[in-house]
């Protein structure tokens, strides 16, 4: 390693003095690492060069951000205020210190801040992964990486990938639904948008992290090959769209061991069969040893002092010290820093604090709520709400005050503050925030020449009387939910009594739903529109009235299938339940690859609302199906037009399966598209399968296997709304684990 490290730096030197020679600025010859012409692994190597020890083990120690006095700690001076961690720089090599921000929907405040940092929130990352357009993935991601950098953050905690393996987890909120193809494209591309700002964001949290019940204690028991064939391929494609400058490994364990020093997830797969370079840091608490989380792939342990030891500080010094860590697997984890580092931009583009535009951001974020929400039901086309409707009640949620957010580490502060804040729980894992966009005040400027009036909801039968006399009763109902604990199915506060009165009083009655996941709905027969909003952000108000008056079409399809009761689920009682919170469990995951919808079709159950769901305002027609596999790649084309009276965007689906049979599920996810049409309007689509959704892991061969012979393909507006089927011969194939598609 010694003469790599000395061959990496005087080719360094020779190109630093070529580049001179040539005209471009030179960095100084004691710095040539500073030299942007040389790749970030040849950069990587002629810093490491100069590095001392104490110097490497700067890097792979992280500090929370934020005083926490529970454990009577006083965070370092140099952090950014209300942070989740900081890692000290080396201003010596010029190597920046990483300020590190929690997210997932905007840049967050931890701890104990006094003053909550105000920025822009975008809908939470189910309603992203709702809308299936991966461009606005990307621009809602660079708005946020935007967001970090102005705050003076150069690493952002956002991206989580983990499949809704259970719709009571409390955290699904923030992840990307239930199909590792939709889930792995779209946190992909707001990872990239994310990192397009010359900062790095990580994908999260890896892996099997699927329930917050006992997180810290569960055990994922899971078969390898079902593991490649789900969660693991969500993440592999997370990666290959965005290349992602660090991975958080997540709480629990899996097979036995903790996620963060688990030699199969961190080296196994990660490493060696992914090819991926960046550094592998620890969630906050996550870390639960020294030499086994160092040997087995942890390269830096985060947030200090929420583990139950300092792990990468003195005893990673005696460990190095003795030879239980060897100096060269020291080096090679700081290398791995300095390569996301070099990689991302991250020390060619220092950061800094300047002015948000807040106004131009919530731009960004209303164009993801619109085109998250989804229309699940509209009996009689009650929506649109027509524009000579006289009376309209608006009943429940705070609709007058604002929308809801998720709690937890991904909680983002609006501008004006948080609109209901007397709502229990205030502190950790709240508090419950509300972002000051009422729905109520944006239908008002909708609806200027209706009578809209507004019921607290608190009484179902008062707000009965109120809908009685309306021509539209538009209920808003709302569950929150958290990181570090899990959710019911069933709707708080007495809330399905208040739909079903409503409903009773009015027949012209639409439920809005603000939920961070699928939950039940007793009364789904008896109301005649129900819109799925999710936490839509902080200008979901606005967003919300834009698709109820038309203004917007909705375009949104489900993520995630909506199960009738928890007897559908493959655990009718949520693990973990009745355990104390720190006694040792496992999850048995028997189900496999058959997540979700999978799961339905496996076992002929039918939900309330498939995924892929999602209605319009007007009407799509596919045909002209074609499959061609010649080549030994699959593509599809097929023809969508919009055959109604207005402009609309549309998601046609593909589904897979073998004639033959034999998959963990009767079909698979394999492409899709969003289009924008308007009335009358056709256009061709054509898609490429990966052809890894084609195959079988083969954990004995670390291969996929592609068994030759009929394959159908279907066209659908859902899973279970199949429109067009046509039969493909496909060649027996064998990809390498470490195979990818082309940039």
């Amino acid at each position: 390693m010694k003469k790599s490290v000395i061959a990496f730096a005087l080719a360094a030197s020779m190109l630093a003095l070529s580049t001179s020679a040539t005209g471009l600025a030179a960095p100084a010859a004691n710095r040539p690492w500073m030299n942007t012409a040389l790749t970030p692994e040849q950069r990587t190597e002629a810093v490491l060069a100069k590095m001392t020890r104490e110097e490497k083990l700067r890097l792979v120690f992280g500090y929370f951000g934020t005083d926490f006095e529970p454990k009577k700690y006083k965070a370092p001076k140099e952090v950014r205020y209300g942070s989740a961690g900081y890692v000290p720089g080396i201003p010596r090599l010029g190597i920046p210190p990483q300020w590190q921000t929690d997210a997932g929907i905007g840049v967050a405040t931890q701890g104990s801040a006094p003053t909550k940092r105000e920025r822009t929130a975008l809908p939470s990352g189910m309603a992203t992964a709702a809308t299936w357009n991966p461009d606005l993935a990307f621009q809602g991601g660079a708005m946020i990486g935007r967001e970090a950098r102005q705050s003076g953050f150069n690493v952002m905690l956002a991206g989580g990938v983990n499949l809704v393996r259970d719709p009571r987890n409390g955290r699904n909120f923030e992840y990307g639904g239930e199909d590792p193809l939709l889930a792995g494209i779209m946190v992909g591309a707001q990872i990239a948008g994310i990192q397009s700002n010359n900062i790095i964001s990580t994908v999260k949290h890896y892996a099997i992290n699927d329930l917050e019940t006992g997180r810290d204690y569960h055990d994922a028991r899971i078969d390898p090959t079902a593991a490649r064939m789900s969660d693991l391929l969500a993440f592999q494609i997370a990666i290959e769209k965005s290349d992602p400058g660090s991975v958080m490994c997540a709480y629990n364990r899996v097979n036995g061991l903790y996620a963060c020093e688990n030699p199969w997830l961190l080296t196994d797969v990660l490493r060696n069969d992914w090819g991926w370079k960046g550094f592998v840091m620890s969630d906050w608490g996550a870390t639960h040893s020294t030499v086994q989380a160092a040997n087995t792939g942890l390269d830096q342990q985060s947030g200090h002092p929420f583990d139950k030891a300092p792990y990468f500080d003195k005893p990673l010094r005696d460990a190095v010290r003795n030879g239980e860590v060897s100096e060269r697997r020291l080096t090679e984890m700081a290398g791995r820093i300095l390569y996301a580092m070099f990689d991302n931009g991250v020390v060619d583009h220092p950061v800094k604090e300047e002015p948000i535009d807040l106004a131009a951001h919530a731009a960004v974020t209303r164009a993801d709520a619109e085109q998250g929400a989804v229309l699940l039901k509209n009996g009689g086309r009650i929506l649109p709400l027509k524009a000579d409707t006289k009376k309209i009640v608006v009943i429940g949620g705070y609709a007058d005050r604002g929308v809801l957010s998720g709690g937890g580490s991904s909680q983002t502060y609006p501008a004006g503050g948080n609109a209901v804040p007397d709502l229990e729980p205030k502190t950790w894992p709240g508090p419950v925030v509300y972002y000051p966009n009422a729905p109520l005040a944006a239908i008002r400027a909708q609806a200027p020449n209706a009578q809209v009036t507004f019921v607290d909801g608190r009484d179902p039968a008062a707000a009965a009387r109120a809908a009685a006399e309306a021509d539209v009763a538009l209920v808003f109902v709302t569950q929150w939910a958290s990181e570090s604990i899990d959710a019911s199915m069933t709707l708080p506060d007495n809330q399905d009594a208040l739909v079903s009165a409503v409903a009773a009083a009015n027949p012209k009655t639409v439920a809005i739903l603000e939920t961070g996941g699928p939950v039940l709905m007793p009364w789904a027969d008896r109301v005649a529109g129900i819109l799925e909003a999710w936490y839509p952000g902080t200008a979901g108000g606005d967003a919300i009235a834009n698709l109820l008056f038309g203004k917007v079409n909705p375009s949104g399809k489900l993520p995630v299938t909506f199960p009738r009761d928890e007897t559908q689920l493959p655990r009718q009682v949520r693990p973990g339940t009745g355990l104390a919170q720190n006694e040792m469990f496992a999850i048995d995951y028997s189900e496999g690859a058959a997540i979700g919808y999978k799961w339905f079709d496996k076992n002929g159950l039918e939900p309330l609302f498939p995924f892929g769901h999602g209605l319009s305002y007007t009407d799509f027609d596919y045909g002209r199906l074609q499959a061609d596999a010649a080549s030994g790649d699959l593509t599809v084309s097929f023809r969508v037009k919009n055959d109604g009276k207005r402009q609309g965007m549309d998601v046609p689906q593909l589904y897979v399966a073998p004639v033959a049979g034999g998959w963990e599920a009767p079909q698979r996810l394999a492409g899709f598209k969003k289009v924008d049409l308007a009335p009358g309007a056709d256009t061709m689509v054509s898609v490429s399968v990966d052809p890894r959704l084609l195959a079988t892991w083969d954990e004995a061969g670390k291969q996929w296997k592609i068994a030759g012979g009929q394959y159908k393909v279907m066209l659908g507006t859902s899973s279970r709304d199949v429109k067009e089927t046509v039969t493909v011969q496909i060649p027996e194939r064998i990809l390498p684990a470490s195979w990818r598609p082309a940039a």
